[in-house]
Formats: C-alpha cells, sequence, structure tokens
C-alpha cells in the first residue's frame, strides 16, 4: 500500500532522503493499521528555545476513522526527532489497534 503523507517543511530546506525516510516509514505504519484514513508529517525548528544550539521538532498527524492522533517530539538532529517520532506513533498505533479489536469482541 502506497502512503500518501503530506510533508511540510517550516523554515527549513525541503530533503528527499529525509521525504525518502518519512515514506518508507508512513508505509510500516500503514502496516499496522488499514483505518489510516489522512497522515502529516510537520518538520520545524522552534524559535526561543532554552536549550543551547538548534532544536528539531517532528511533528505526526495521523487521523484514524475518527480518531487523530499526534505525536511530537524534539532533538538536536532533524533524523533522530523524525525516527524517535514515528517509533512513538508505531506504539500508539498499536494501541489503537488492539483497543478496536477489543471492542468488536
Amino acid at each position: 500500500m502506497k502512503s500518501n503523507a503530506e510533508v511540510v517543511y517550516r523554515d527549513l530546506e525541503s530533503s528527499p532522503a529525509l521525504n525518502d525516510t518519512i515514506n518508507k516509514r508512513m508505509e510500516k505504519l500503514h502496516r499496522f493499521s488499514d483505518a489510516i484514513i489522512h497522515s502529516r508529517v510537520v518538520l520545524d525548528s522552534p524559535h526561543k528555545h532554552k536549550h543551547k544550539g538548534k532544536i528539531f521538532r517532528a511533528s505526526i498527524e495521523i487521523d484514524v476513522k475518527g480518531n487523530p492522533l499526534l505525536v511530537s517530539n524534539d532533538d538536536e538532529s532533524m533524523h533522530v526527532a523524525v525516527r524517535d517520532a514515528f517509533e512513538t506513533m508505531e506504539r500508539k498505533l498499536k494501541e489503537e489497534s488492539s483497543k478496536r479489536k477489543n471492542t468488536r469482541h
């Protein structure tokens, strides 16, 4: 199944390597749940952070049949922020999927 994740870069340059990683991770998420209606990944660098150095944020928004899920993760590396956000979303989707299976029985 091909995922149609909307990828938004805010105040950052678009990265083909990062887009490829996001699309592969999104396809993996679709394997956990066939109820995903819409998905969006927002990548940005928040301003006025107390931390010294540049911080990147990866936010993933997924709509699972009327139940929106949102995960956000900050890190000094954009790739690490994306990886960790997808791992958290994977756990949330597994929980959501098991809840749906339990309510059906």
